[in-house]
């Protein structure tokens, strides 16, 4: 499921690209990079996804960890060459630097530069929550690179209702941010201010980066109720687009994989 919330209802796509106005053609080389927590590598794998099956042929990497795959198009530590051969040959390409406790890393300098001036896409996995679904960054995250187009800023539904020392990333930074302890329960207003804070969500979002909320893991009833009550506390800034999604595992695959 894909949606955004307008006027306090949910209206359905049927892309990613479509939901965030990537459908037109406008943006030839879009660089969007997913911070936050709660569903950020099934995000951009989706939305890779979407931009291989219209021939687009992304590159997803990573400014701090990305998980090694076995698989044909994830490249360690690649030269360019070698990332260029894979991305025409396998129509899109996973990459980090050199591996560690089965995590790539970002890219060498000269190859990061490269690569951001490919004409093509390019996914960024910006953040690190520790498979968590809410997070408030510390003072070194997130890395947002300046060549930015959009930033996409996570948060898993899942967490609401529970105890941020459950389910925060950073819980007692959380805690204290929000007026509270880690022990108190999370609620639909506490992820609202954490979206919106220039020191939470929209941290090292620039001037001329497109920013989107992304309320994920919406799998029933309830928890879109809940996305709808998060966007009635942001609903007076008109700049903020709420996005809803709940992907299944068919949507994060790779086209060729059956």
């Amino acid at each position: 499921m894909i949606a955004e919330i307008k006027d306090g209802k949910l209206t359905e796509y049927h892309s990613l690209l479509e939901a965030l106005n990537l459908d037109g053609g406008g943006d030839r080389k879009p660089r969007i990079a997913a911070v936050g927590a709660g569903g950020k590598t099934s995000l951009l794998r989706a939305l890779a996804a979407e931009y291989q099956m219209i021939g687009r042929k992304p590159v997803v990497t990573t400014t701090t960890h990305i998980l090694k795959e076995n698989s044909p198009a994830f490249l360690e530590n690649p030269a360019i060459e070698e990332l260029t051969d894979v991305l025409e040959r396998e129509g899109w390409v996973f990459t980090g630097g050199k591996a560690d406790r089965g995590r790539a890393g970002i890219l060498p300098e000269n190859i990061l530069k490269q690569v951001l001036e490919l004409p093509c896409p390019v996914l960024i996995e910006s953040d690190g929550a520790r498979m968590l679904p809410v997070k408030i960054p510390a003072a070194h995250e997130p890395v947002i690179l300046p060549q930015t187009t959009c930033v996409l800023s996570v948060y898993g539904l899942d967490a609401v209702g529970k105890r941020i020392g459950e389910v925060g990333f950073r819980p007692e930074l959380m805690a204290r941010f929000l007026g509270k302890c880690p022990e108190d329960v999370l609620e639909p207003r506490d992820i609202a201010l954490l979206a919106m804070s220039p020191t939470a969500g929209r941290k090292g979002v620039g001037r001329d980066m497109s920013y989107v909320v992304v309320l994920n893991k919406a799998d029933n009833r309830q928890r879109c109720e809940l996305a709808v009550e998060i966007w009635s506390v942001v609903r007076e800034r008109n700049d903020v687009k709420m996005i809803v999604t709940s992907f299944s595992p068919k949507e994060i695959t790779h086209q060729s994989d059956g």
